[in-house]
Order: C-alpha cells, then structure tokens, then sequence
C-alpha cells in the first residue's frame, strides 16, 4: 500500500512540479503542466482498478470507479450534443474531485 500511496503522490504532484518551472519555460511549462493531468488520470484509475482487483467488495473504489465512468459518459454525451455549457461548467470539476476522492481512499487504507 505504500508503494500505491507513493505513485500516486507523484501522480498529483507531477502537474504541480511542472508548473513551478514556469519562470524558466513561460507558457510551455503551464500547457505542459495541463496536459500532465492527463497522465494523473490515468494512472489514478489504473492504481483504482488494480486496488478494487485486489478487493473487488470496497465500496469506496466501486464508487470511484463508477463515478469516473460516469464521468466519461456525460463527457461523451455532451460532445454529441455539442458541449452544453452548463453541463461543460460541470464536468470542468469532476476530475480534481476524482483525483481527491482516491487519494483519500488510499491515505485511508494506508492507515490500516
């Protein structure tokens, strides 16, 4: 659990560490540290997929999970729809939200 407690405070942290950079690199660093989260994402819902694998009855990563289908779901939809703006405004939040929700379901189990 420390080790998935770790990657993922990389995870987090590496859009921050590039955006501090900022001085050096101007605008390059921020797109970059933007761009970044994307990673975070990901490797947020791998670590959340290889945490419920081990314990597929957590209701906490159950929710996670299906909160971040959820979320891609009502991404897809508002593409097709051609980005309603108060459904885009919505959706703007959800990904930080995520990434807060599993680093405290894994700051808890890392407790255990």
């Amino acid at each position: 659990m420390n080790a998935i407690k770790q990657f993922n405070a990389f995870a987090v942290g590496l859009p921050f560490a590039i955006a501090f950079t900022y001085p050096l690199f101007k605008e390059g660093a921020l797109m970059l540290a933007l761009l970044s989260t994307m990673l975070t994402g990901f490797i947020q819902v791998v670590l959340a997929l290889c945490m419920l694998y081990d314990e597929p009855n957590d209701r906490k990563l159950q929710g996670y999970i299906a909160a971040t289908i959820i979320f891609f779901t009502l991404w897809y939809i508002n593409a097709q729809i051609e980005y309603y703006n108060p459904l885009t405004l919505t959706l703007f939040g959800i990904p930080a939200a995520l990434a807060f929700y599993l680093t405290y379901i894994i700051h808890q189990k890392a407790k255990l």
